[in-house]
């Protein structure tokens, strides 16, 4: 299942975004056992994410060589299970966060490559609105152990394809708009069930569970 699963993903998105951008699939593996991952993996997903620190913690030396991203909430506390172990740490929404993440990573002589969180107007989710990225960008631009790779966002869950494709836009566009200023490399908005509109519009990382694995019961 996980092989033809992949396929079809595969298939569909080998022409890229709407921009003509490579896209990277980031299997999204929280509550899944590492023998499925593994599977994942060796039939050719190079990117897996998880949900939990601790689930990373526990589940990081069983998996095999793979990028391992991280894109659920991550409290202060927690960044210690991540540093020099994660490729790309997702759902950064603060500059504390951020502030964090550098004094570990400058501590254990590395460089971590963030996503900054985007909030696209739901006030129940966090992460920052456009004017705050903006300002996080500009005050950690002498932090030297921190890279930004670009945005995250998640789409609100809503069947008004319109009102999606509006905020899709809108986030490209910003998004566009800073990647000549920090040379920003990914946007990553797109799960299982909208992952294939986001691409249309310009995502070019999409986080994809149920549609590699199956529902988690």
């Amino acid at each position: 299942m996980i092989k033809s699963n992949l396929q079809t993903i595969f298939n569909e998105i080998k022409n890229g975004n709407n921009l003509g951008e490579p896209i990277t699939v980031v299997g999204a593996t929280k509550f899944q056992p590492v023998e499925l991952i593994n599977e994942a993996i060796e039939n050719g997903l190079k990117d897996i994410g998880e949900n939990k620190a601790q689930e990373f913690r526990d589940k990081f030396d069983s998996v095999l060589p793979v990028n391992y991203h991280f894109f659920g909430t991550l409290q202060k506390n927690k960044v210690k299970y991540l540093i020099a172990k994660c490729y790309l740490i997702q759902s950064v929404d603060s500059l504390e966060l951020i502030e964090e993440i550098n004094r570990q990573s400058l501590n254990k002589q590395v460089t971590t490559n963030i996503l900054l969180e985007v909030n696209l107007g739901e006030e129940q989710k966090g992460g920052l609105n456009f004017e705050e990225i903006k300002e996080v960008l500009s005050t950690i631009s002498n932090y030297s152990n921190v890279k930004v790779l670009g945005l995250m966002a998640m789409l609100p869950d809503s069947n008004d394809e319109a009102l999606l494709v509006s905020l899709l836009e809108k986030l490209r566009a910003f998004y566009d708009e800073l990647k000549t200023l920090y040379n920003f490399k990914y946007l990553s908005v797109g799960m299982s069930n909208d992952y294939m509109l986001a691409i249309k519009h310009g995502s070019n990382m999409v986080r994809i569970g149920t549609k590699i694995f199956g529902r988690r019961y």
